[in-house]
């Protein structure tokens, strides 16, 4: 079933960064970019690995993505003693986690932003370029010496050089991974593969028979009903055939044999993946409502018992599954499996070196406490002290350290069961571990809360092979407009067409009517601009 991978997913770079990405002053002045008169409140000599306390109290705007599990509290330590180590008070701007995107463009494009955008995936800040509402943040990165250090650092030159539009600028700094690595796959009833001998498969075609044996003995089940509306699922699979799909659908693929982009839903191992994907639907393998049926469905199916797979991560497998399924099911097991390998090898993406990241709102340029914002952003979501101190809080209140480092959670808190039935929790009573601001790191800091279940996982999954990243095609703003446009239907109907194909609504016999119907929507065209963007590219360099 394994092969060489010929194509690589859509979103990296080939090349290093332009001269000049780590040149860092110490004097808190930028090389990149005039900041004069825009450093009041910043510190003269501020470098990586400094803790960074402004030189008067400062307030700044933030947009805060609020999540259901723990929402916002005024009181949470996070904000007090944020304000104690920095100097720097937070003003957010609530939004729930549900309308974080939407609410996000809105806000943007009224102009009413807040001067810091947090929960901004590379690729999403392009809406906001052409613009101008958000800052060319390449510009000013010698203000963020502990960013620029782990770029340099951890290799991840190609990954930000990717991020660039077609001025040479990025527009969203990321979060930093020290390594690659992947949480999602799918959680399985363990306590059933046991009863059944069955073993955790090594590839897609193994996958599949381990559903097929789980159906044969519950014949009235679907082996596996899906949550995320299917579009975990349909990430990890395509994934593995060298493609996007779901949570990580790119319209562009690049060709390697043939050096050029290619629209992934026309792609030949496009077709293969869809066409794995509703035989497990044709054979009652896959619960059809997986692709439309909330989360909360999905769970109590698992929960209940009526199905025994289910797509997941290491907080959902704790947080959603385990206690609730051994409630209802007592005996009942489950786990993580290692995420199969596919046509393209026993691979993980490359791109998961970056995080969710954020957009600066370019009228904070017009601040007197610009470069001391900007000095703020690097501490707290760059520097080692700060990611460790927005992740577990403050020692010796929800967390101790001993001589080796290790961090062991107070006896009191509780976070991802690591201390189930603590009276407190480090999210929902402190503010800590939040997704706005504890994201990225060292594979240390990453893997600190980690069971020794999900560390052995990581194990597992560090012999995989790393998907090489495409190189970027930077668009000009009028070839970004046009291609907008044309890629919003050429998309949707991709999509469209493979949720068609898998649960059957469409016979595959159809595939190459469907393909008529991108090349009627302008398919040609919009690979025309990014082929033409991508050859601008390779020309420059």
């Amino acid at each position: 079933m394994l092969s060489t991978p010929r194509k690589v997913l859509a979103a990296g770079a080939l090349v290093a960064l332009v001269a000049g990405l780590t040149s860092c002053s110490s004097s808190g002045e930028s090389d990149g970019a005039d900041v004069t008169g825009k450093d009041a409140g910043a510190m003269a000599e501020y470098k990586a690995g400094d803790q960074f306390k402004a030189t008067e109290a400062l307030d700044f705007s933030i947009l805060f993505s609020d999540h259901p599990n723990y929402p916002l509290k005024e009181d949470w330590l996070f904000w007090e003693e944020l304000t104690e180590r920095t100097n720097v008070t937070l003003e957010p701007t609530v939004v729930p986690m549900s309308d974080y995107e939407q609410k996000r463009s809105l806000i943007v494009g009224a102009g009413n932003a807040p001067m810091i955008i947090p929960k901004t995936y590379p690729g999403q800040e392009e809406a906001f370029v052409s613009s101008g509402a958000i800052l060319p943040v390449s510009k000013y990165l010698d203000l963020m010496p502990n960013l620029t250090e782990k770029i340099e650092k951890w290799g991840l030159e190609d990954n930000i050089e990717g991020l660039r539009q077609a001025d040479g600028e990025f527009y969203v700094l990321p979060g930093v991974h020290e390594e690659v690595w992947q949480d999602y796959t799918i959680a399985v009833r363990t306590d059933v593969m046991e009863e059944l001998g069955l073993e955790a498969p090594k590839d897609w075609d193994e996958f599949r028979e381990v559903l097929v044996a789980i159906k044969a003995a519950n014949p009235d089940s679907y082996p596996l009903s899906d949550r995320f509306k299917g579009d975990s699922l349909l990430n990890i699979v395509a994934m593995t055939y060298g493609v996007s799909a779901g949570w990580g659908w790119n319209a562009a693929s690049w060709n390697e044999d043939d050096e050029k982009f290619e629209f992934t839903g026309t792609t030949d191992e496009y077709r293969d993946f869809v066409e794995y994907m509703a035989g497990l639907v044709e054979d009652g393998l896959i619960d059809p409502e997986s692709f439309t049926q909330d989360d909360d469905s999905a769970n109590q199916k698992f929960v209940s018992g009526k199905s025994f797979a289910i797509s997941t991560n290491a907080q959902t497998l704790v947080n959603d599954y385990r206690q609730a399924l051994s409630d209802t099911v007592p005996g009942a097991t489950v786990a993580k499996i290692p995420l199969p390998a596919g046509p393209a090898g026993n691979v993980v993406a490359g791109t998961s070196l970056l995080e969710n990241g954020i957009m600066i709102n370019a009228d904070a340029l017009d601040s007197e406490n610009f470069t001391a914002m900007m000095q703020f952003i690097d501490w707290l979501w760059y520097s080692e002290e700060g990611m460790e101190f927005a992740k577990w809080g403050v020692e010796g209140t929800t967390f101790t350290k001993d001589a080796d480092g290790k961090r062991t959670l107070a006896a009191d808190v509780d976070y991802v069961s690591l201390n189930p039935g603590a009276p407190k929790h480090l999210q929902k009573d402190f503010g800590f571990g939040g997704g706005v601001f504890a994201y990225g790191g060292t594979t240390d800091l990453l893997q600190s809360t980690f069971s020794e279940e999900e560390l052995a996982f990581q194990e597992i999954m560090k012999e995989k092979d790393v998907l090489p990243l495409a190189p970027p095609y930077p668009l000009e703003e009028a070839e970004r407009e046009q291609a907008t446009l044309l890629e919003t239907p050429l998309s949707d109907t991709a999509k469209q067409a493979t949720l068609q194909f898998i649960l059957g609504q469409r016979d595959l016999s159809e595939w190459d009517s469907y393909v008529a119907e991108l090349e009627g929507k302008g398919v040609g065209t919009y690979l025309d601009l990014v082929n033409t963007a991508y050859d601008r590219y390779a020309d420059s360099k």
